[in-house]
């Protein structure tokens, strides 16, 4: 019989092992996205999630002098408790305060969240596996300014280590059980269908 220190991690998230990771969903992006307003809607879903079940969220931000600030809606949903990250790299792992703040969390598995798929995504994905944690990837809160480019970075990265899941799926392996203080209030954030487009 084997001890459970033994046992191969089950393929779910726990809340008290996960990180939120957003990526560079800022305002000048959205209008070039193939499905922003999905991309959107489900990006501020997992943030409150996060928030209701204690889960830290990092945020990185692009090239902001350039590129403009976190979209007005997710800054809304994160509040005043989380400050962008500013990097030049397309991984975030290129920027030095992204990989301390990540290795101060202490937690192996991130979801990872954002934009563009095919660029600062995967190769932030790529990397994260690199570095050992457990990546779990919101396929429907990722977007590129197209759909090819999506879909082949999805299954790139599903293909170098990734767990492929949805909004709906992560807040629910935060909650685990209706018993759950907080099963109420995620039931409500899943309860309608993200917007189309």
């Amino acid at each position: 019989m084997s001890s459970p220190n033994d046992r191969r991690p089950s393929g779910l998230l726990e809340r008290e092992q996960s990180v939120l990771l957003v990526i560079d969903v800022q305002e000048r992006y959205l209008p070039h996205l193939a499905e922003g307003a999905r991309l959107v809607e489900a990006v501020r879903r997992l943030i409150a999630g996060a928030k209701l079940v204690g889960v830290p969220i990092l945020l990185t931000e692009q090239y902001p002098q350039g590129l403009g600030h976190t979209a007005d809606v997710v800054r809304a949903e994160l509040g005043d408790g989380v400050t962008a990250i500013e990097k030049r790299s397309m991984s975030c792992l290129g920027e030095p305060a992204f990989r301390r703040a990540l290795d101060a969390s202490g937690r192996r598995q991130v979801v990872v969240a954002g934009i563009e798929a095919h660029a600062c995504v995967n190769q932030t994905v790529h990397e994260l596996l690199a570095h050992g944690a457990l990546v779990h990837v919101a396929v429907d809160a990722i977007d590129a300014r197209f759909a090819r480019d999506r879909e082949v970075a999805l299954a790139r990265v599903e293909r170098a280590g990734a767990i492929a899941t949805t909004v709906e799926s992560v807040l629910l392996e935060w909650v685990r059980t209706a018993d759950s203080p907080e099963f109420q209030s995620i039931r409500g954030l899943i309860r309608d269908p993200l917007p189309e487009g």
